[in-house]
């Protein structure tokens, strides 16, 4: 996964500094942004879309939001961030590293119950978390991740946590949580109801919207970056071409989120 990750972004570089010699004063490449694991296909394709418009590609680079929270906190260069959770957004605008004005939502989300077992008509989350035995349930890590907390969180809400805490096996992030469920290492997996539709691998039951916490992404310019198309980019993410592109992989509308 971190090799097409880096190979994607290697490509977008490489296609936008093409761009000069036919652009003339056009920038070399797009915007930097960072975003989370969890919206890598659907990014990739609205990055397509903004291409097909005639800019350069942005420079696409995912990662659990932890993780690219704190390397812009370190002096990592990027130009946007969309965060998978109000929170880490939060402390990022406590530490002025985002403009705050620029802030808002480009999407929400949901959770669900994942496994390679198919579900049978009577199984019901709770059954199968409650059956899960010996078993290894995978959660992005709830201490750090936004994926992993939404998950404790549902799970705390439908009075679960505590039968299944001690086989949690907390990783990196949400698709790292995911593929510990592909591969068998996991009998169960809480992940993003986006990854689990993504997966032909998996069989998945979507938790009730009322035990889930809401489930937010907010974007923001990243402060003092200076790339001339950052805003038209931030902007390009709330537009109906691009709301439909992430509806397309189940991410619930601008529209519908505050």
């Amino acid at each position: 996964m971190t090799f097409s990750v880096k190979l994607l972004q290697w490509l977008f570089a490489l296609f936008a500094a093409s761009l000069v010699a036919a652009c003339g004063d056009a920038p070399a490449r797009g915007p930097v942004v960072l975003a989370p694991a969890s919206m890598q296909e659907a990014l990739g394709e609205v990055a397509g879309a903004w291409a097909a418009q005639g800019n350069a590609p942005p420079v696409l680079s995912f990662a659990g939001t932890q993780v690219q929270a704190r390397q812009l906190a370190q002096g990592a260069p990027a130009d946007v961030i969309v965060t998978a959770d109000e929170e880490w957004m939060d402390w990022l605008e406590t530490r002025a590293l985002i403009e705050p004005a620029s802030r808002r939502t480009v999407a929400a989300n949901g959770l669900a119950l994942v496994s390679v077992k198919a579900f049978g008509p009577d199984d019901t989350i709770a059954s199968r978390l409650l059956a899960l035995g010996d078993g290894r349930l995978a959660l992005a890590d709830p201490q750090s991740v936004p994926a992993g907390r939404y998950a404790r969180a549902a799970l705390e809400n439908m009075g679960l946590w505590d039968a299944v805490a001690a086989r949690v096996v907390p990783a990196e992030n949400v698709r790292a949580a995911l593929a510990l469920v592909e591969s068998g290492e996991a009998a169960l997996g809480i992940v993003y109801r986006t990854d689990a539709e993504a997966s032909p691998r998996v069989a998945s039951m979507t938790f009730d919207f009322r035990d889930v916490p809401e489930i937010y992404y907010p974007a923001a310019l990243v402060a003092g970056a200076a790339h001339p198309r950052r805003q038209a980019f931030l902007d390009f993410l709330s537009t109906p071409a691009a709301q439909e592109i992430l509806a397309t992989y189940r991410f619930v509308p601008v529209e519908q989120a505050p």
